[in-house]
């Protein structure tokens, strides 16, 4: 199938070099056809909300060089904190419901999950937001088959476990972690029967290239991952990455709609890096494939969109009412 003749139909066979001819295609073409395959898929005035919470922070051994939590760089500005207790988590998780997310998301910065006493915390937590009638989301790094069984058990609704690029890229990112490794976590949880959450981050000094091997890796994925984060970096002082320039919006609009044509049935979420988009970018964003943002004014670590600037988007996205309807003339 040519990339030019983009159906909507859900694919696991595309090549780097189709995926990059779509990227690359006039913006308002290709925005114009994501669009009309997000509406085949999707409710467009849909827009999904989910919140994010750190419950375990800094102290990683990884070495992600976008990351402020790796251990590795010690220029950070950081404060450890221990794993939260549940009760405080499902508070929160109370708050983020009563303010309209349907999804709670909850991170523990480990390399990979270890039984004992927190990892029952963890299982706790995800069973108190499943029975406050949310949706369940964790990210806890590496785990094995009967972590993945507790979880399942206790009715998480998805594991969150990115790529953060294509495979050509990732060793300029991460060296502490295989891309193997990655890919691995997403089949055991997989065979649990959890959904996936899965997705990258551009803007970290990757090739158009790099972005097309992501999504080429996520679309052979059978089934293609339920939710998709796109995130952009934010650069923060003491990683490697500190001193990247912020991602174009436009190119972050690219990305998304590129994804929606791939990835036509996955939930795309526009996540870090969505405060330093104006109104108007994320409205493109939206038109162009994304159908779910994270609310409140953290993302794990990093800075997001604020509760009042949220208001006046949705409030731009609701059904128009004319202030004049009631002093019209009969």
């Amino acid at each position: 199938m040519s990339p030019h003749h983009e159906d909507g139909t859900v694919r696991h066979d595309w090549s780097v070099a189709e995926i990059e001819a779509l990227h690359d295609l006039p913006l308002l073409e290709l925005v114009g056809r994501a669009n009309a395959v997000h509406r085949r898929h999707h409710d467009p005035n849909q827009i999904h909300k989910a919140s994010l919470l750190s419950v375990k922070t800094g102290g990683c051994p990884e070495d992600c060089a976008y990351c402020p939590q790796s251990a590795h760089h010690r220029g950070v500005d950081l404060a450890r904190d221990r794993l939260m207790d549940p009760g405080v988590v499902l508070a929160q998780a109370a708050r983020a419901r009563a303010a309209g997310a349907e999804r709670f998301c909850m991170g523990a910065a480990w390399r990979q999950v270890r039984d004992g006493a927190e990892f029952d915390a963890v299982v706790a937590m995800v069973e108190g937001v499943r029975a406050l009638g949310m949706e369940a989301c964790v990210t806890l790094g590496m785990l094995e088959a009967h972590q993945a069984a507790r979880l399942a058990a206790a009715g998480l609704t998805a594991y969150n476990h990115n790529l953060d690029t294509g495979p050509d890229f990732y060793g300029r990112i991460v060296t502490t972690r295989r891309y193997e490794d990655r890919l691995d976590t997403l089949a055991t949880v997989r065979a649990a029967g959890i959904g996936l959450c899965c997705g990258g981050i551009v803007g970290m000094g990757e090739a158009v290239a790099d972005r097309a091997g992501l999504l080429q890796v996520l679309a052979g994925l059978t089934p293609h991952p339920e939710s998709v984060p796109i995130n952009a970096l934010v650069p923060v002082e003491g990683t490697p990455l500190a001193d990247r320039p912020r991602i174009d919006p436009l190119d972050l609009a690219r990305m998304v709609a590129t994804a929606r044509l791939v990835l036509p049935g996955s939930v795309l979420r526009l996540s870090a890096g969505r405060a330093q988009l104006g109104r108007e970018a994320q409205i493109l964003c939206f038109l162009a494939g994304a159908n779910s943002v994270f609310s409140g004014d953290t993302l794990l670590t990093t800075p997001n969109a604020e509760h009042g600037d949220d208001a006046v988007l949705f409030a731009a996205l609701a059904p128009r009412r004319r202030a004049d309807a009631a002093t019209a003339p009969a």
